[in-house]
């Protein structure tokens, strides 16, 4: 284990990162740098600064990424109409890439040899951070503590806590949603609990971001969307930076109970998983990216378009956003964009 000398964690501040940060100290003897990014998950970032300070790091990175995770990567994929499985609009998937190419970016910065997630062994996350740094530095090494550690439940996290004494918000511990949720802009994701029974409905508790249709608005609102190579630049005529379209959508979107989503998906780890998703911008996104290519696309372009985009689709989902083929595609769909452009007017309701 004398071959790892610095890591680079991607770190939360939350229970399971911080028992990796004593874990990689105790296990390999190493340095460890913290890396958290802000893709506008909603919850404060600054705090993970002091929490990473009481265990004794002395390089933390803090970093809001939320107009690069819009611009550089949801908008490419919404250029693509992008959907998994018919339902699913990769709200996490797309979210991975840009983790991993900023663990890559602060490793070179470093001079650390190593990067570490906390991702468990079960799900897709653990192959995109993977996948994505070993496309952009070949040579790095990973440490996935799931894979690795004995501590398999909530329980033995907080007892190794208390024998290291690394300190946990203990309060906040206890308030745990019963859900395992992932949030960034683009959407927020809800996975186990009651939802482990297909059968069962979701809890309306449950969503956060927007109001059963039951209960929305019974007068629609519209909004004229404007479209400048395939990417939208202003709403109602007023120009907004990428993530402050999101913002807006996400908010105008959630209000109209618009966005909802609860479908069974094939993981890439070979399991199928139930997930419950809001994202309430990117539907309205995507409803009216396909509006205005309707008019601005050629016939068989377009068509062409909808042959590819499931491959692409996959890509994205598998963790394949930096490989060669997702790369060339790209090409191909940002080329397809030039004409896309125009003013868009949508009615939401419900």
């Amino acid at each position: 284990m004398s071959d790892v000398n610095k890591v680079v964690l991607a770190y939360s501040g939350g229970l399971d990162t911080s028992v990796i940060v004593r874990w990689l100290q105790d296990t390999y003897h190493c340095e460890v740098v913290t890396f958290t990014a802000d893709i506008g998950q909603g919850e404060e970032v600054e705090p993970a600064r002091a929490k990473a300070e009481a265990l004794g790091i002395k390089e933390i990175y803090i970093d809001d990424l939320r107009e690069e995770f819009v611009a550089d990567f949801v908008y490419p994929m919404f250029r693509a109409n992008t959907i998994y499985e018919g339902e699913y609009l990769l709200g996490t998937s797309i979210a991975r890439p840009l983790i991993a190419k900023r663990l890559i970016e602060i490793a070179n910065e470093t001079g650390a040899d190593t990067i570490s997630h906390g991702a468990t062994g079960k799900g897709n996350d653990q192959v995109r951070f993977e996948l994505g740094a070993y496309a952009l530095k070949p040579g790095i090494k990973v440490i996935a503590p799931w894979r690795e550690w004995d501590l398999s439940s909530r329980e033995s996290l907080m007892a190794y806590c208390e024998e290291r004494n690394i300190p946990v918000d203990y309060a906040s511990s206890k308030k745990k949603s019963p859900y395992s949720m992932d949030a960034n802009l683009l959407h927020i994701s809800y996975e186990g609990g009651v939802l482990e029974d297909p059968w069962a409905e979701a809890e309306e508790e449950m969503w956060r971001w927007s109001v059963s249709p039951e209960a929305a608005p019974d007068e629609a609102t519209y909004i004229e969307l404007d479209f400048v190579r395939g990417d939208i630049t202003a709403i109602n005529g007023e120009t907004m930076s990428p993530a402050t379209v999101l913002e807006y959508l996400n908010k105008v979107g959630g209000a109209n109970g618009i966005g909802r989503d609860d479908i069974v998906e094939n993981r890439y780890v070979g399991m199928k998983s139930r997930g419950c998703y809001e994202t309430p911008g990117g539907t309205i996104m995507l409803k009216a990216h396909r509006t205005i290519e309707s008019i601005t696309l050629d016939r068989e372009v377009a068509h062409l378009k909808d042959e590819l985009m499931p491959r692409y689709a996959t890509m994205i989902y598998n963790g394949y956003w930096w490989s060669p083929e997702r790369k060339m595609m790209q090409q191909m769909i940002d080329a397809s964009q030039a004409t896309v452009n125009g003013e868009v007017r949508v009615k939401l309701f419900k």
